[in-house]
């Protein structure tokens, strides 16, 4: 029996304590929203993240995507060649890119890169106490530091799941065209035959729910990071997990909520 009691002691003492943190994270993501709608505002400080989680990640998600394109036509081809499907393929990646790998994609790839970035940066200002300097000049830290980077994530990564359909759809044409022997007009008009307008809209709706996902976990895991450098290298990788994490659950709930 005493060995009984100490068991659901743990389990106790390991679901309060998660539960706290979860109600932490979202009190923490209540504030962090409250603060983007409320002045004073930032805009240097939104323009310089517009530059950190947009331009600056456009290699990474452009080449993700143009792979990923090009994989798709080359296996959906080796699938439906033999039902003679081929006439398909093009309807098929262009869905495939638009409702999931593009977003899902595009989120996963900042999420490594920016929710990292923002981790590492905020917990470094955490231990050497930088935030507590800016409470000391009468800035509240997550006017100046939190609200600026959920703004942009907000409205970058859409701007960057539509550049990564583009380049996506593209990589699929020029394997499907150059390497399967398509003809590209037949092609092209079967990209767009059946491409309708909820397509992109999901898409672009996940990726605005992901940027917002990906700035929160970043900014969390760096503002709440322990003291020294293992504290802050546990944020960032906490901070890539939690975000890719949620991007796959979300991916599910909002992919049933229009296609359900």
């Amino acid at each position: 029996m005493t060995k009984i009691f100490i068991l659901l002691e743990k389990i106790g003492h390991f679901t309060l304590i998660n539960l706290a943190k979860l109600g932490e994270m979202v009190l923490f993501t209540a504030n962090s929203v409250v603060h983007c709608f409320t002045p004073p505002f930032y805009p240097r400080l939104i323009l310089r993240q517009f530059l950190q989680i947009g331009y600056f990640s456009l290699p990474v998600v452009g080449l993700t995507a143009i792979f990923s394109g090009a994989v798709l036509a080359l296996q959906s081809y080796s699938g439906f060649s033999r039902f003679n499907a081929e006439s398909t393929i093009a309807t098929v990646v262009v869905l495939s890119i638009t409702r999931e790998l593009g977003p899902v994609l595009a989120g996963l790839m900042v999420a490594g890169r920016v929710g990292a970035a923002m981790a590492a940066e905020i917990g470094t200002m955490r231990v050497t106490e930088q935030i507590d300097a800016l409470r000391t000049l009468s800035t509240n830290p997550f006017k100046y530091l939190i609200a600026p980077r959920v703004i942009a994530g907000v409205l970058m990564l859409p701007l960057l799941v539509v550049i990564a359909d583009i380049i996506g759809v593209m990589g699929g044409y020029l394997v499907s065209v150059h390497s399967l022997g398509f003809s590209p007009g037949p092609y092209i008009s079967n990209t767009f035959k059946f491409l309708e307008r909820i397509d992109v809209v999901s898409g672009l709706t996940k990726a605005g729910f992901f940027g917002f996902i990906i700035s929160v976990m970043g900014c969390y895991f760096g503002y709440n990071s322990n003291r020294g450098a293992e504290g802050v290298g546990a944020a960032t990788t906490n901070a890539v997990v939690a975000a890719s994490i949620v991007i796959l659950l979300l991916n599910y709930i909002i992919t049933g909520w229009f296609f359900g």
